[in-house]
């Protein structure tokens, strides 16, 4: 049963990466647009940052950025929290 339902999520699991990389943009499409041309001139005067790329991530999608970070910060304590309990498992077996 166990490896039924293994082979099952696998096969789930490759659907999915198929489906993704199908779906996939060829490089360089989209090409550019106007928001790009906006973001280039503007984000120096608007955020004070000599990087574009830092005000970007942080001015222009701090949020998301956030949002990016709690997930990331979410998912390494579920990791943790994890390990630490089949650590404690194997300790008193």
């Amino acid at each position: 049963m166990r490896q039924v339902v293994g082979l099952i999520l696998l096969l789930v699991l490759v659907a999915f990466l198929v489906s993704g990389m199908l779906l996939i943009h060829p490089f360089g499409d989209p090409s550019p647009s106007d928001m790009d041309d906006y973001i280039i001139e503007n984000a120096q005067e608007e955020t004070g940052s000599n990087s574009v790329v830092a005000s970007v991530v942080f001015d222009y999608r701090g949020l998301d950025t956030l949002g990016e970070a709690t997930i990331l910060f979410t998912a390494v304590t579920g990791v943790l929290l994890l390990v630490r309990t089949l650590k404690r498992k194997e300790e008193s077996s």
